[in-house]
């Protein structure tokens, strides 16, 4: 492709036109640093028109109750057996008391998400299980936002007791659950889902349980696992299907809609021999990620305007960096990370508020720290 065919795309864009799919995948494809460098710079005023320039950011914990799990994902070094060293189920006493440090220093959001564990239910049901993990939070911490269980982990409890994805929806959010993560997405074509995670659920059923979270009146994010064995085609049909689900939901009026999207590069350092082998390397490129980061800006922005990195994933240097591919969000404290961090991230498992504050100053832009819903919940503590 020219270079005119890459400026007409990018010009359609600035004029806030939702560019087609083939047409991102003509950006994706440029390696020549000039377009690359066009790419970026698109990207960036596209985020300054949609969301402005303030880079926002979570105080939040990271709490992954068991890596006690079903499935096999062939990236995951986080799952383990029961009976397997370093299997972990917390209890409800250590689950409050990660809650309440959490809260002491200044979270408003807990981020819950685990294994598939199979023994985790209570009088039979997993259901009551789960309720119980919202309980134990909400009950000492009524104000405290809840943003927890993936379409996974939906699906499980649904197919567990031979319920609905609605009624198990309708049952946690009465609870007390605040949103849901859009995570167990991976890449959304099933030919890659049926080589790094068959056991997973399918697209399909991914795509029906987020949106029947957003009919339902529950906010989700998105997500998508970067950088494996994909190829720029499938990266772009996902972000189209994740595209689709946004504008169904605002054209149905539904109540709640998609928050965020965040890109999760492949980390193999310490996944399944298999997988690692196929891709060739340990840790994500850099490069590689920005630009996927800033063509979804270009792709997504018109509908999903917040985008965040992962400073887990590409450490603070590099998920500083991509604020300045697209992204307006840095994310959250997290505390603690142990899904990423057992893979072999480098990128580490907790930031201080203060870290990420002088990250973003560092690149000259204002700073607001903001609630799970992206509501600010401080005034700008700099111009």
């Amino acid at each position: 492709m020219t270079l005119k065919t890459v400026d007409a795309i990018l010009s359609n864009a600035l004029a806030g036109t939702d560019i087609f799919p083939a047409e991102a995948v003509i950006l994706l494809q440029q390696t020549e640093p000039k377009q690359v460098t066009a790419i970026a710079q698109v990207a960036d005023e596209l985020r300054q028109k949609q969301v402005g320039n303030r880079v926002t950011y979570v105080i939040n914990r990271n709490i992954n109750f068991t890596n006690i799990c079903e499935q096999h994902c062939s990236f995951c070094a986080f799952r383990r057996d029961a009976d397997e060293e370093g299997a972990f189920w917390l209890d409800w006493g250590k689950i409050l008391e990660k809650t309440t440090d959490a809260v002491q220093r200044g979270a408003t959001e807990i981020c819950m998400q685990g294994g598939l564990h199979l023994e985790a239910k209570i009088d039979g049901k997993s259901l009551s299980y789960y309720l119980k993990l919202v309980k134990t939070i909400k009950d000492a911490f009524p104000d405290l936002h809840l943003h927890a269980f993936s379409p996974q982990e939906v699906q499980f409890i649904a197919r567990e007791d031979q319920i609905t994805y609605e009624e198990t929806i309708a049952a946690l959010q009465e609870a007390g659950v605040g949103s849901m993560p859009g995570t167990a997405a991976e890449v959304l074509d099933d030919r890659i889902r049926n080589i790094i995670c068959p056991e997973k659920i399918n697209s399909e059923t991914w795509l029906e349980i987020v949106s029947t979270a957003h009919r339902l009146g529950l906010p989700t994010t998105s997500t998508m696992l970067c950088g494996h064995i994909e190829t720029p085609q499938q990266q772009i049909d996902h972000l189209e299907q994740l595209r689709s689900l946004q504008q169904t939901a605002c054209d149905r009026h539904y109540p709640a809609q998609i928050t965020e999207f965040i890109l999760l590069p492949f980390v193999g350092e310490q996944a399944p021999a298999p997988l690692r082998r196929r891709v060739g390397r340990d840790q994500p490129i850099l490069v590689n990620t920005l630009l996927l980061t800033a063509v979804s800006r270009i792709f997504l922005g018109n509908w999903i305007p917040n985008h965040q990195p992962s400073w887990v994933k590409l450490g603070l240097e590099g998920a500083t960096t991509a604020l300045n591919w697209g992204c307006n969000d840095i994310g959250g404290t997290l505390m603690e990370e142990h899904i990423t961090t057992m893979a072999g991230a480098k990128g580490g498992s907790c930031m201080e508020p203060e870290t990420l504050r002088s990250a973003i100053t560092a690149i000259n832009r204002p700073y607001q720290q903001r609630d799970t819903l992206y509501h600010p919940i401080t005034a700008p503590i700099c111009a």
